[in-house]
């Protein structure tokens, strides 16, 4: 049978006394009390019966004793629940967490981006409005941030500048220039990084660049550098992947 244990009602305990001080030392204003710890709780084998009295020895009553273990059970029973209750709810809590983040990364990357007009011949039809040195895309209307799906471009020209140096870029007359020996496929040179220019991706921001449209697929883009070195007047050019929008905030 197994064994129960109940805490019987002190007795016997040590009552507090004042900490004095010895009468030779200097008395404080107040004394701090000594709290002695309680004796040990007395345990009780609930296993041990009077059989005479048909009473447990320590005074309960097998009725009382049936009671008393029931509303352990009780007990134990209900606090299980509730920890299993806050276990699951946390478990909930982290998946629905989780959830939530891959939620979120989907709609990312699933976010509808600009398209590029490539081709300077052909209108491009946008909401929004660029510098003759810029590279179109296609905006939806009443967008305040907007950026483009990733493409290809033939870096044709760097410039490097000092730190927010926005007067120094490639000059448009060169841009025009270039831009005759490539009608199909737009040039475009890059600005300081304001709210009102255009930003490039994959660019450094002490660099101003001058290049061309290559298109989305990398097998166009090599026939556009083909194109590039076949000319003979940019040595250094170069195929760089990138995306470019704006930031109106």
């Amino acid at each position: 049978m197994p064994f129960y244990f109940y805490l019987l009602p002190s007795s016997g305990e040590v009552q507090e006394w004042l900490n004095w001080q010895h009468w030779k030392c200097c008395e404080r204003e107040t004394v701090p009390w000594v709290r002695i710890p309680p004796s040990p709780p007395v345990i009780l084998d609930c296993g041990m019966q009077n059989a005479d009295s048909g009473r447990i020895q320590g005074g309960l009553s097998q009725s009382t004793f049936r009671n008393l273990k029931a509303a352990i059970e009780t007990g134990n029973t209900m606090r299980s629940r509730f920890f299993i209750m806050v276990i699951t709810l946390g478990v909930l809590s982290v998946i629905a967490v989780g959830d939530m983040a891959a939620g979120q990364s989907r709609a990312a990357r699933k976010r509808p981006r600009g398209s590029i007009c490539g081709n300077p011949e052909v209108s491009c039809k946008t909401s929004a409005t660029f510098q003759p040195n810029d590279l179109p895309f296609r905006v939806p209307a009443n967008s305040v941030i907007w950026d483009t799906e990733l493409f290809y471009a033939v870096m044709l020209k760097s410039v490097t500048v000092g730190d927010y140096d926005c007067d120094v870029f490639v000059p448009e007359i060169e841009r025009l220039r270039t831009q005759a020996l490539f009608p199909d496929h737009k040039v475009f040179t890059s600005r300081c990084a304001d709210p009102e220019n255009l930003f490039y991706t994959n660019v450094g921001e002490t660099h101003r660049i001058m290049a061309v449209y290559a298109g989305n697929t990398l097998a166009e883009a090599r026939r556009v550098l083909d194109s590039v070195k076949a000319t003979g007047k940019f040595p250094g050019a170069n195929l760089r992947r990138m995306r470019t929008g704006f930031n109106g905030t």
